[in-house]
């Protein structure tokens, strides 16, 4: 916090490097905030301007955050922004008691991106998410338990490969043995084998 006040002292008032430095400080309460700024810096690589090769080492010499998290804030911000433009304008205008955990929006994005979640199982978890500000564990575990059950029984699966095996193998089979006697390329003794062969595989089914 030291660092970050006597970077502030440095930095030229009412610039979007004074703000991002500001908004850090209040990140723990205002992390909407600051991921507002930190989306405008990245988006227009405005720490170039200041000596930083990368957003990372931006984040993590001037901010004091680390890489993972800068990445968290960024596109939790952004998923609002983009997704939920409602929630966002809300949050910011008029802080709720429980205002959604970083975590959890990213979370929550994580979880949008999933084909295999209903819609219906989406909406439940969002709105524990950005109208009730669970916090990020019990959301995680949440996801956890809506994607196992999404999740084919492994039984169901386990049959359901071994049938499909067992009919390619007959096709083959049965494509072998036309071509073989087809041709005159086996004796009619192997033919009979691959035809017995082939009736207990069927039988198998």
């Amino acid at each position: 916090m030291q660092r970050l006040d006597e970077r502030l002292a440095a930095a030229t008032p009412g610039t979007i490097r004074h703000e991002a430095l500001e908004t850090t400080k209040r990140f723990k309460s205002s992390w909407i905030e600051l991921g507002r700024v930190l989306w405008t810096v990245w988006k227009d690589k405005a720490f170039r301007e200041w000596g930083y090769l990368t957003f990372e080492a931006y984040c993590a010499k001037e901010l004091g955050i680390r890489s993972a998290t800068a990445k968290k804030l960024l596109q939790s911000y952004h998923f609002l922004e983009r997704e939920e433009s409602g929630v966002l304008e809300r949050l910011s205008v008029q802080r709720p008691s429980a205002l959604p955990h970083y975590e959890s929006v990213n979370a929550l994005r994580l979880l949008k991106q999933r084909p295999s979640v209903s819609e219906a199982t989406y909406q439940t978890l969002r709105a524990k998410v950005l109208e009730q500000g669970r916090e990020a564990p019990e959301v995680r575990r949440e996801i956890r338990t809506a994607l196992e059950a999404t999740q084919p029984d492994p039984e169901a699966a386990r049959a359901a490969r071994r049938q499909g095996a067992i009919r390619r193998m007959i096709g083959t089979l049965k494509s072998m043995r036309r071509e073989f006697e087809a041709a005159h390329l086996v004796p009619d003794k192997l033919l009979g084998e691959i035809e017995a062969l082939t009736k207990k595989l069927e039988q198998a089914l």
